[in-house]
């Protein structure tokens, strides 16, 4: 019996383009706002504002003032990213 090879799982999300993906940058929460919304310092000494990802909001991940969090920044805009990640 033979086998047809797949072709193999691409590691983006489908329908997102090498041009729209994130890039991925570390930082600590500074400030805390109403409605999930962060004031970040990345390490490169700039200033961002940040939402939570909705996989950190559906498991009810707690971020808090002084936690290390990894950013995806928006390619658009860079003064805007989205939380994806906090570390312990």
């Amino acid at each position: 019996m033979r086998m047809s090879a797949k072709p193999a799982a691409s590691a983006s999300r489908p329908g997102e383009d090498e041009k729209e993906a994130g890039i991925e940058v570390f930082g600590t929460v500074v400030e805390k706002f109403r409605a999930g919304m962060f004031s970040l310092q990345l390490e490169a000494g700039q200033k961002v504002l940040a939402t939570l990802a909705g996989r950190l909001r559906r498991n009810r991940i707690k971020v808090m003032n002084g936690d290390r969090v990894s950013v995806e920044l928006s390619p658009y805009d860079l003064g805007k990213g989205r939380i994806t990640y906090r570390h312990k």
